[in-house]
């Protein structure tokens, strides 16, 4: 890998980007209405909310029989991700309100349902939405060695396989996330090929604090409050993180990973081919645009074309401009890469992790 810093074609030697910011903010000011949050955005923040404390409160105060909490336990495992999706991932993007301290106070929620805010802000907001399915450099597709998602890295024989164990991999992944990961990547010296300086001692405390905080809601509570065995507390504690682990991976990697991506790379001095708009296009998928309950749920993650190239606006609004963007894609010429429904998105992912994964001709 080159160390040469990767860099884009300025945007400004490209009308699309232009124009289509252009027409974006003209539907805007037409419909007299805000970038940010609406009613409807406010309304699905409440039930989102509403829904998780609920659960919560249901397992702890054991107003349900065990099975039932099973149940319940993995609805609030969906309503966790749910947050993340929905509510903090916008405010940490800064598109929630037009008030900094309300997405502040909103993106906290992440740190709340056991991920840490400030390492997803660097690992998401300024790697990912900038290194799109750049090899070596999108910590998104670079992930445990056990799964092979870009074409450089290293092919071992297990992966033959990977598209059919990803299914009992992915629900794992906010175990590893909020026991595993964060520390990782808070102690490194790299993301993928992001140098990180010196994180700010506030940060590591943050760090410390809100895992404390977690781990009390979700482990030392139960275990301290509930009658129930401490085996049958210990598989809600799974299955809740199963079931947000599957929601969080499965959303997130259908509108990168899928058939007909690419994989661009930077040339020896670190130049791209593309303006950085452009180069959303080519590597972001959208699905399911005109499924409501795909629209609802998912968080605007179904609009991830809309989402990478405005993550600015909240993604109440995607569905209304994801038009604008497909009809100014295709006047100049470029791609608008779309999957009609959620399943043949997964469907597509599940076909590309098993060309990842089949063997590379020598």
């Amino acid at each position: 890998m080159s160390n040469a810093k990767v860099k884009f074609i300025q945007n400004s030697e490209s009308e699309f980007y232009t124009v289509l910011k252009q027409r974006v903010n003209q539907y805007f000011i037409d419909k007299n209405i805000t970038k940010n949050a609406n009613w409807q955005m406010v309304l699905k923040t409440i039930i989102i909310l509403a829904g998780t404390i609920s659960t919560y409160l249901i397992i702890v105060l054991e107003l349900l029989n065990p099975w039932a909490l099973l149940v319940t336990a993995a609805i609030l495992g969906i309503f966790t991700a749910l947050i993340g999706l929905n509510i903090a991932h916008d405010a940490l993007h800064g598109s929630y309100s037009s008030n900094t301290q309300v997405n502040r106070f909103l993106g906290v929620l992440f740190n709340i349902v056991g991920a840490n805010d400030y390492l997803w802000k660097i690992k998401h907001n300024v790697i990912h939405h900038t290194y799109t399915n750049v090899p070596e450099h999108d910590d998104d597709i670079n992930q445990a060695k056990i799964l092979r998602m870009e074409p450089n890295q290293k092919h071992m024989k297990i992966h033959r396989f990977q598209h059919i164990y990803l299914f009992f991999l992915y629900p794992l992944s906010s175990l590893s996330w909020v026991f595993i990961k964060d520390y990782q990547k808070f102690f490194t010296s790299k993301i993928s090929s992001h140098v990180i300086k010196k994180h700010p001692k506030k940060e590591l405390f943050r760090l410390i604090i809100y895992k404390l905080i977690y781990y009390t809601l979700y482990i030392v509570i139960p275990f301290t409050v509930m009658d129930l065995a401490w085996y049958y507390i210990l598989l809600g504690f799974i299955v809740m993180h199963l079931f947000e682990g599957a929601t969080l991976s499965f959303i997130f990697q259908l509108a990168h990973v899928f058939e007909g991506t690419s994989y661009p790379e930077p040339s020896d001095s670190g130049q791209m081919e593309r303006t950085w708009a452009e180069h959303q296009l080519f590597t972001t998928l959208d699905f399911g645009r005109k499924s409501p309950f795909v629209n609802f749920f998912f968080g605007g993650l179904n609009f991830q074309v809309e989402h990478h190239l405005f993550p600015k606006i909240c993604h109440i609004h995607y569905s209304k401009i994801s038009p604008i963007v497909q009809k100014t894609a295709e006047e100049y010429g470029l791609p608008f890469l779309e999957n009609k429904t959620f399943f043949g998105a997964l469907i597509s992912h599940v076909r590309m992790m098993k060309k990842m994964g089949t063997p590379v001709p020598a």
